[in-house]
């Protein structure tokens, strides 16, 4: 549906890292809903990244795929020259790619270590440090990062995964001092989040009365906010924002 919003922001341009599937596809979605121009980065999810692409254009919104492996330096400074030969600015950067892998101290190798830091901290790092000078010559813009409950609570059969969350969270604080007041930076916490997709929901989430709202959240839980950020807040950075149904309270 075409609204008000989507003609406001119709030549802004985002960014969305690992948008070729769950979290980051919804999230692009729900841009290009709401008018932006959505670059939509992949590393190895090619299908996902074209299904993204197609629901984009299936509702008459523009976006574009870009694989590039975030870890890496060369790839996120070619992938920002294509957004920006295309497209001339780059508005918004959303932080999602991460690895989400099972190991608690005694199973932590150190492969195991440098894929989930690599991606889930060097890589929002290594994207927000690109696109913080283009933002800044414009003086204007925004970089939301998806951190995780678990960079707020010590999740011990995660380790490096907990830890890689709450360095995103240091890293939030710390872009956001540095680039303000021109680029607003904030994160999300998600906790535990429903795709409709997903079976046997029980054996791979937190029973819901260990919840206090004793509910899962929906993608459009995350959206919504992800939205508000990129689109109407304009005093709100350094924050991270737990949606955890009351979890992180516990």
């Amino acid at each position: 549906m075409i609204t008000v919003s989507r003609f406001k922001h119709k030549n802004k341009v985002a960014i969305i890292t690992g948008g070729g599937k769950r979290l980051g596809q919804a999230i692009a979605i729900a841009l290009a809903e709401n008018g932006f121009t959505v670059v939509v980065n992949y590393n190895k999810s090619v299908s996902g990244a074209k299904q993204t692409i197609n629901q984009i254009k299936a509702i008459g919104g523009r976006a574009f795929a870009v694989k590039a492996d975030i870890s890496k330096k060369t790839h996120v400074q070619r992938m920002v020259n294509i957004a920006l030969q295309r497209f001339g600015r780059i508005d918004l950067l959303v932080n999602n790619s991460s690895v989400f892998i099972e190991s608690p101290l005694n199973r932590t190798s150190e492969k195991i270590w440098d894929t989930t830091i690599d991606i889930n901290l060097k890589g929002t790092f290594l994207c927000s440090q690109t696109v913080a000078p283009i933002m800044l010559k414009q003086k204007s813009g925004c970089i939301i990062n998806i951190a995780s409950l678990g960079g707020l609570q010590a999740w011990t059969q995660h380790l490096p995964y907990s830890i890689s969350k709450a360095g995103v969270i240091m890293l939030t604080k710390i872009l956001a001092k540095t680039l303000a007041p021109h680029i607003q930076v904030n994160a999300i916490a998600p906790g535990t989040i429903q795709f409709k997709n997903e079976e046997d929901l029980k054996k791979k989430h937190l029973p819901k009365n260990n919840i206090p709202l004793e509910k899962y959240g929906k993608p459009s839980d995350i959206t919504d906010l992800v939205v508000y950020l990129a689109t109407k807040s304009e005093y709100i950075t350094g924050q991270v924002f737990a949606i955890d149904g009351g979890r992180s309270i516990q």
